[in-house]
């Protein structure tokens, strides 16, 4: 049986991506420390996997993930996403965070860049999967640039960048467990969508 697009799937995507930018808005100007994540307070502190996408260090580091957070919205309503990539999105959040672990040098993070490569990767995913034979080719080459991206970055050789033009410093392992955390929440909202509908009759 054929899936149908409705408009709630893109609804909900939009929701969740408002969620996150304005919760980093109204943050701003928080006592970073009490919210951020911090390894050392992991298993403390399990909800600072949730409440580090809201601090951010500097006002450029909250307009540059405010205007990711309105791509990633306009990608996913382009993209026609259904709720399960929203649930994908949702559970990515605190992977993306959780997957800092394998970096416990980085002693703090904060900041929505990793939640939104996560994003991405769950709408090119979708892409990918579901779409006809154009998407699937815009799907690859979005998946494609993300590994490019991450790979040049190279999230390995240490917990900290200092990119031109930035007044903050960059943890890419964040870029890279978005993407991780991504697909494979992706992954599995795509195949329990598919077992689900191919049982339809």
């Amino acid at each position: 049986m054929a899936e149908r697009r409705g408009a709630n799937g893109p609804r909900a995507w939009i929701a969740l991506a408002l969620l996150l930018g304005v919760g980093s808005a109204l943050a701003w100007g928080a006592a970073t420390e009490a919210i951020d994540w911090q390894p050392g307070l992991a298993g403390r502190h399990p909800w600072r996997a949730f409440s580090a996408v809201f601090v951010h260090y500097s006002a450029l580091h909250l307009l540059a993930n405010l205007a990711g957070v309105a791509l990633v919205a306009g990608l996913g309503q382009a993209a026609h996403v259904p709720w399960r990539c929203t649930v994908a999105w949702l559970a990515a959040w605190p992977l993306t965070q959780c997957g800092l672990l394998l970096q416990p040098q980085l002693l703090h993070y904060g900041g929505l860049s990793g939640v939104l490569h996560a994003g991405v990767s769950i709408v090119a995913i979708h892409l990918v999967w579901r779409g006809a034979p154009r998407e699937r080719r815009i799907g690859v080459a979005i998946l494609g640039v993300l590994l490019a991206k991450v790979m040049v970055e190279a999230p390995w050789a240490g917990p900290l960048r200092h990119p031109p033009g930035w007044d903050i410093a960059v943890a890419p392992l964040a870029h890279a467990t978005g993407v991780a955390a991504g697909v494979l929440c992706s992954l599995i909202a795509e195949a329990v969508a598919r077992g689900v509908y191919d049982r339809r009759p």
